[in-house]
């Protein structure tokens, strides 16, 4: 079993830094409740984490498949509880591909095999809450 650390350290008021793999960032709170909006909030990154992973994963698997893309964006939406502690509780992957004559099936064969077998963060997420996926073609 391997195991991965990431260490935050105050700054002050609502801020924090973290160091990630050897990058900086900077995590901070809206104005309104203490913060400086230095960084992003936490919640959202655990959006940016899923989106990531899928991402790399599916970017992957199609250059084995020899599909050649002009613009590929993940988007994650992620719908919060409206009680404290606010939670997700759904999450939407759109895969949206940019190209010409993609084939849809080795799209969502590509998409299937990073949301079943490879994405940890997506295996993560769907032991707690519901995560729905779309996939857009947009012909360049």
């Amino acid at each position: 079993m391997s195991k991965q650390q990431v260490k935050i350290n105050w700054l002050e008021k609502m801020a924090f830094e973290a160091e990630v793999n050897g990058h900086k960032l900077i995590l901070d709170a809206a104005e309104e409740v203490g913060g400086e909006n230095r960084g992003p909030r936490p919640k959202p990154l655990l959006l940016t984490a899923l989106a990531g992973c899928t991402g790399m994963d599916v970017v992957s698997i199609l250059k084995k498949m020899r599909v050649e893309l002009d613009n590929f964006d993940v988007i994650v939406e992620g719908d919060l509880t409206e009680e404290h502690p606010k939670q997700f509780y759904k999450m939407n992957v759109i895969y949206e591909f940019t190209g010409k004559d993609l084939s849809l099936e080795k799209l969502k064969k590509a998409v299937s095999l990073s949301e079943e077998r490879y994405c940890g963060v997506s295996a993560m997420f769907k032991k707690a809450i519901e995560i729905t996926t779309e996939i857009r073609i947009i012909e360049s």
